[in-house]
């Protein structure tokens, strides 16, 4: 005779499977509840009401320029089945996310915080992961369970629907989750052509922020030190050279491939951190170092009077300070041409 308990275990799974069926659910892939189509009406869902909530930044530049950059990344992706919008909430809030089915969010205090497209790209290429790999979709399914039966029988199904992913996107991601999105966003932005240094970068201000501010995307110190570590990992195992240190005095950057290293550079400029800017110069060097005609003689000097900026052709390397000239005892001229001869010395691998 079946014992009780796994009689009761039947009958609830047989009613889960008769209230699925009740409530006109799609057919779902293998090994899922949800099926691709009703992920993109849970996700239309929840954009209707998050724009609602926030409204759109009044702003067509920008709007087209956050979504050219994630159609860039998606382009690059696993999972090109679906229509991504990309769209800029008007709010300070520094905070970034990704409804089911395609539909990602940055918000303005995001944007102002890494204005740059590498840094933007970094993190649109995390959010695009979490849809790559359905991470709210499955929150969803784990969410349903019992509550199933009383959301689909006593309620309106797609408000139950919504509500599940709203509550599932704004209690934020699993460690593990966040950690799978972080390599994609370092791997879609890399794939894509943006600086190697995007995700670190974007880690790296997260990171720095004040943490009585509150914010999703990255909430302790601990972790977030190991997130950056983990990518750093990743740009370890692509052979990404140069890399972007701190250097031996604790405030200034550098670059270095093993013995090899640039002159320090110590000003905040345009808002970035000597580190930030050491990331940026790094990856930008890296870039330039995988073309087919690179040529170490193509790099020139550009003084504005006050700041002399190191270009090769009409990419801009870096600039360099009055400040970073004084740190290390020279004009800046001098130190942009130190910088030249080092770079001159390094060996493209």
């Amino acid at each position: 005779m079946m014992p009780q308990s796994m009689r009761r275990i039947i009958v609830v799974w047989l009613c889960f499977m008769f209230v699925i069926n009740l409530a006109g659910l799609p057919k779902a892939e293998a090994g899922s509840l949800i099926s691709k189509d009703q992920e993109i009406s849970i996700g239309r869902d929840v954009a209707k009401q998050l724009e609602k909530e926030y409204g759109l930044v009044n702003d067509p530049a920008l709007q087209e320029r956050v979504n050219r950059i994630g159609q860039s990344l998606v382009a690059v992706s696993d999972r090109r089945d679906l229509t991504y919008s990309f769209k800029v909430l008007n709010s300070k809030d520094v905070n970034a996310l990704a409804a089911p089915g395609g539909y990602i969010y940055v918000f303005k205090g995001l944007v102002d915080l890494m204005p740059s497209d590498d840094e933007l790209a970094g993190v649109i290429g995390h959010e695009v992961g979490h849809v790559v790999k359905r991470h709210t979709v499955h929150q969803i399914e784990k969410s349903l369970g019992m509550s199933i039966l009383f959301g689909f029988i006593f309620g309106d199904r797609g408000a139950f629907l919504q509500n599940l992913a709203l509550n599932a996107i704004m209690a934020g991601h699993s460690r593990d989750d966040e950690r799978e999105a972080d390599k994609l966003g370092f791997l879609h932005s890399y794939k894509a052509g943006y600086n190697p240094y995007s995700m670190t970068m974007g880690l790296q201000k997260l990171s720095e922020l004040d943490q009585k501010y509150h914010y999703d995307l990255f909430s302790d110190h601990p972790e977030g030190r190991a997130r950056i570590a983990l990518v750093q990992t990743y740009l370890n195992e692509a052979q990404i050279k140069p890399q972007a240190v701190v250097a031996e005095d604790g405030k200034s950057a550098q670059l270095i491939d093993g013995e090899w290293k640039t002159p320090p550079i110590y000003a905040v400029y345009e808002g970035y951190k000597p580190l930030n800017r050491a990331y940026f110069a790094a990856g930008t060097l890296y870039r330039l170092s995988q073309l087919t005609d690179y040529s170490a003689d193509k790099f020139i000097t550009v003084s504005d009077g006050t700041n002399c900026a190191i270009y090769y052709d009409d990419k801009k390397v870096i600039t360099l300070t009055p400040e970073d000239a004084e740190a290390s005892g020279t004009s800046t001229m001098d130190l942009a041409g130190a910088y030249i001869e080092k770079i001159k010395e390094w060996k493209v691998r």
